[in-house]
């Protein structure tokens, strides 16, 4: 049995459950990132470039085919070969990806984001979160989520029969749930140059740290809380709020609550490029739908990036990434 047959059924899940499911996954992550960045498209191309294991690799890649991210497009070099093209549903991850980037560039690593050259205007882009509608700046404390969906509900979808109990144990068995070959890394692998920072993938490349920070978005601010909504052990919850503390993504109080810092409400363009992606690409179960709207213009927005040089919206295939080492224009925005 493949792994794609052994994870849990993504339709009992809201869409950014599904989401998640799909993406919350360092590997998942950096393949992602590679396919843009250095239009990487083969087997041999990510392996070499990752030092990830053959059979983690091939589970991944196996995966994104499985879930309409990646398809398999057969070329010939001196025999019949694959390789993996984005398809329409993984382009449109271009924005989500480069948010990531961006917020690294902001709060982690200034000048570790390759520039984004903007071809309309010809000058480096330095993106932002804008509104798709008014594209004016939007940050998350001018948002607000509409229809007040939960946590559980945004994750696992609306109420079914067992109630609150069974929806916890489908988003523990469903989000939570481990990945096949626990061991990725190749001995003496070098380390990546141009790769998401270990930040980044403390708070995204683990399926449980993500649904953490889409529950403190959500309004979640208490320890049983986030146990209740995401169906979590409580060591594990413990040490993703531990985790989440030490990055100052989120501050404890007194009182025991957590709150988003500056730092993690800077996470808010990553989360409305997942919530966009999710609830257009993915099953959404009816009642577990909702929509972030930009308080200036009063809209349910959808979020676009903004080139700081001319306040353009940016489109992907007026956008190519360059590479400081070599100047090489690299594939930020794959043409297809």
């Amino acid at each position: 049995m493949s792994g794609a047959e052994r994870e849990p059924r993504r339709t009992e899940l809201g869409a950014i459950g599904q989401a998640l499911a799909i993406l919350a996954d360092r590997w998942v992550l950096l393949i992602l990132q590679r396919a843009f960045l250095l239009r990487i498209r083969t087997f041999a191309g990510w392996r070499d470039a990752l030092g990830i294991s053959e059979s983690v690799l091939a589970a991944r890649l196996r995966e994104l085919v499985g879930h309409g991210v990646f398809e398999l497009s057969a070329y010939r070099d001196g025999r019949t070969r694959h390789e993996y093209r984005l398809t329409e549903r993984g382009l449109r991850l271009w924005t989500l990806l480069t948010a990531i980037q961006v917020w690294e560039r902001d709060w982690v690593a200034p000048g570790g984001l390759p520039p984004l050259l903007h071809e309309r205007c010809g000058r480096d882009a330095e993106p932002y979160l804008g509104c798709g509608t008014c594209l004016r700046p939007m940050s998350a404390r001018d948002t607000r989520t509409e229809n007040g969906s939960p946590v559980a509900t945004a994750l696992t979808g609306p109420p079914r029969r067992g109630g609150p109990a069974s929806r916890a144990a489908a988003s523990s068995e469903a989000i939570g749930s481990p990945r096949l070959h626990r061991r990725t890394v190749r001995p003496g692998a070098p380390a990546d140059p141009i790769g998401y920072r270990p930040a980044s993938m403390e708070i995204l490349g683990d399926r449980w740290s993500s649904g953490v920070l889409v529950g403190a978005f959500l309004g979640v601010r208490r320890f049983v809380d986030f146990q209740s909504g995401l169906g979590i052990a409580p060591s594990v919850l413990t040490d993703r709020l531990r985790r989440f503390v030490d990055l100052d993504v989120f501050g404890s109080r007194p009182d025991g609550s957590y709150r988003l810092t500056d730092k993690g409400l800077a996470f808010f363009s990553v989360f409305a490029f997942l919530v966009d992606w999710a609830q257009r690409e993915l099953p959404v179960p009816a009642g577990s739908a909702f929509s972030i709207t930009h308080t200036f213009c009063g809209t349910a927005s959808r979020p676009v990036l903004l080139c700081r040089a001319c306040g353009g919206p940016l489109e992907r295939r007026a956008v190519r990434f360059v590479l400081p080492a070599d100047g090489a224009p690299c594939g930020g925005a794959p043409r297809r």
